[in-house]
């Protein structure tokens, strides 16, 4: 079949696609998406139970958390046991977690280890949009010329790079006052977790190493968390004492290695440049090249 033959079939995908997002859009201006249809409530930890040394980071750290029924008014409380949403990586007596359940359907809540963020449920359309975009970007390079492509993929991601990078340095330079400014305080492993995950296709077997570390704020908080960076030979790191910096009001901020947090924040933008430079220069290239 030739290029000639598919131009239909380009176009029945993009409007196919087209639709989906128009269909999207109108479910969330109509505020019918499932995001948007899900009741979100503040819960509290009562209870923190201490993981088992050898156990499954699966699940995240066993928790008791209360919350109250906006309906009925009562004290409700449930644990994270089975599949519950996102892993809380962090607990202690007190903290605020998100417990989250569709419209008319308290059984299914889940958990979620840090507050979302305002959702319209626009996931799924803006996703369509760009698969519709993508296939037009094809079908103008193919009949067109391969510039096209450099211009139509590479100058908008440049331009969305850009858009953010404002928003990058804000967060690198809160980052580093946040560094700057954390406690520091003695911890210690209270267990290692253990993992093992078999590929299906070929047998081949691979562990993950997660030790969780226990450390008090200068509140007296005890803080029970996954440790998953910057701890040496983490295998062996049961019963180890270790240095932890934290932030003051949000132990779920910590780190066992400022420095390594800050070099890592400074990599990080320096990317987000070098992939700006890269996609721009890629774009202008197909610009020249026309």
């Amino acid at each position: 079949m030739t290029w000639d033959g598919w131009d239909g079939f380009v176009l029945l995908w993009c409007a196919a696609w087209g639709g989906v997002a128009l269909v999207g859009y109108g479910r969330s201006l109509a505020g019918m998406t499932e995001a948007q249809r899900t009741v979100r409530l503040t819960g509290r930890i009562e209870r923190v139970r201490e993981p088992r040394h050898g156990g499954s980071r699966k699940g995240g750290i066993s928790v008791v958390v209360s919350y109250r029924d906006p309906v009925s008014g009562q004290e409700v409380t449930v644990t994270n046991d089975g599949e519950r949403g996102e892993m809380i990586t962090s607990a202690w007596k007190g903290r605020e977690i998100e417990v989250s359940h569709p419209r008319g359907r308290p059984h299914a809540y889940r958990f979620s280890d840090t507050a979302a963020q305002p959702d319209h449920g626009t996931g799924l359309p803006n996703a369509a949009v760009f698969l519709a975009y993508a296939a037009l970007v094809i079908l103008v390079s193919v009949r067109q010329g391969w510039p096209w492509a450099l211009i139509g993929f590479c100058g908008p991601w440049a331009l969305l790079g850009i858009a953010y990078l404002p928003g990058a340095v804000r967060e690198r330079t809160a980052r580093l006052s946040t560094l700057a400014a954390m406690d520091t305080t003695r911890g210690r492993i209270i267990a290692v977790l253990q993992d093992i995950t078999v590929d299906q296709d070929d047998s081949h077997t691979s562990t993950t190493i997660t030790p969780v570390v226990s450390f008090a704020t200068r509140e007296g908080t005890a803080v029970t968390a996954h440790c998953t960076s910057h701890l040496a030979d983490p295998a062996t790191a049961y019963g180890r004492e270790v240095t932890v910096h934290h932030t003051f009001h949000n132990p779920v901020e910590f780190t066992l290695d400022r420095v390594a947090e800050h070099r890592s924040s400074t990599w990080d933008l320096a990317l987000h440049v070098l992939m700006i430079v890269m996609l721009a220069t890629a774009a202008v290239v197909g610009v020249a090249l026309l």
